[in-house]
């Protein structure tokens, strides 16, 4: 579909290029306005749209997370949450050890619940 597009856009820069005479344009305004509706749709299509179903992959994989599940947050601390509020998370990282997090610096690593296994301790 992207290589019938992009010929097409092709096809019809040439026929401004050959409508042009000594200078003088003649070319149709239906070509350009055609060049640029097509290319916000490849702007949309291959740009705007993917981003858009990320984020709401994330949103959703945040408004998932529950008391109980392990989590890796953006700057890579690993804890388990404890309490799930409005907009922020507060998770335990060590014994006693409690931090409060919001609730956007919580990234999709895997699934929720999912468990991660500490390093061991090489002496």
């Amino acid at each position: 579909m992207l290589d019938s597009l992009i010929t097409l856009l092709i096809q019809a820069g040439e026929e401004v290029a050959e409508n042009t005479d000594g200078g003088n344009t003649q070319s149709n305004p239906w070509n350009s306005l055609f060049m640029i509706v097509a290319l916000i749709a490849i702007f949309y299509f291959l740009m705007i749209r993917p981003q858009q179903k990320k984020q709401k992959e994330i949103r959703k994989f945040r408004e998932s997370i529950k008391a109980g599940d392990r989590i890796i947050t953006a700057g890579g601390i690993h804890g388990k949450v404890t309490a799930v509020k409005d907009d922020t998370f507060t998770i335990n990282i060590a014994n006693d050890v409690n931090i409060r997090i919001d609730k956007g610096s919580v990234y999709p690593t895997g699934t929720p619940g999912q468990e991660v296994s500490p390093k061991e301790n090489v002496q």
